[in-house]
């Protein structure tokens, strides 16, 4: 059932982004070679849980960590740990929050030192991606408007736009009705209203959309070992234009 949430609602979600925002750019900050994954995920957790807030990862269907940190063709869901972050690489980190009950969610991808064209462009194209998708967050839109345009932008400049894995909903739950992928035709699904809270979060690879979960359960890597980025935050649909619940400051 997709949930319609009240001003009252909405104002503990906007906290609750700010807070998983915050947690998002205090690890991309750190994002450096030299830095370990789990430096990023401690440096989350502080930014958490000094707001007063939950990390809406940890113990999530049994996840280690406070965030996901996926490095190069590392799609989602990367576990933190002692792996050293290296020249060139792109980290893409998602981060979220509980507060006061409900979630906030956001990702994005940094780059480590000096990266190629082809990942700066590859990270650039999935965030632009993500905004031409909320071109159409719009009241009496479809849900699939926002997946057709993401996925048309992405897959124009030769990019592989992840299938199995997309969007959600999101409120006093981190996945709520309805999944938003970021592929397929417009016009269909549940039309916009305003008061529904989404999580739009485009997945990206440089090769093939195809993936594979590796052995830990969920580390998820793209099939071909080609790059990929991830950029997401939580969007909210009113009268008019959207909001951003979870800006990640750029």
């Amino acid at each position: 059932m997709i949930t319609i949430k009240s001003k009252h609602e909405l104002k503990i979600m906007q906290k609750a982004g700010q807070i998983s925002k915050a947690a998002l750019l205090a690890a991309g900050d750190l994002v450096a070679p030299g830095v370990t994954t789990r430096q990023l995920d401690e440096a989350a957790r502080r930014v958490i849980e000094k707001a007063g807030a939950k990390p809406a990862f940890l113990g999530y269907g049994g996840f280690p960590a406070t965030i996901c940190c996926s490095i190069n063709d590392e799609v989602i869901h990367g576990i933190p740990g002692d792996r050293v972050i290296q020249e060139g690489d792109i980290v893409s980190i998602d981060t979220g929050a509980i507060y006061e009950g409900y979630y906030g969610d956001n990702a994005a991808t940094f780059g480590a030192g000096k990266i190629s064209e082809e990942a700066q462009k590859l990270i650039d194209v999935t965030r632009q991606s993500f905004y031409e998708g909320i071109k159409f967050a719009r009241k009496g839109q479809r849900i699939s408007d926002i997946s057709h345009a993401i996925g048309a932008y992405c897959e124009a400049r030769g990019y592989g736009v992840v299938r199995e894995f997309v969007g959600h909903g999101i409120g006093t739950k981190m996945h709520e009705a309805p999944e938003i992928p970021n592929f397929g035709a417009p016009g269909h699904g549940p039309r916009l209203m305003p008061g529904m809270t989404l999580a739009i979060e485009p997945m990206i690879n440089m090769g093939t959309w195809k993936v594979k979960v590796l052995p830990d359960g969920w580390t998820v890597k793209t099939l071909d070992g080609s790059l990929s980025a991830h950029y997401e935050n939580t969007v909210l649909i009113t009268e008019g234009e959207p909001i951003i619940l979870t800006s990640v400051g750029d």
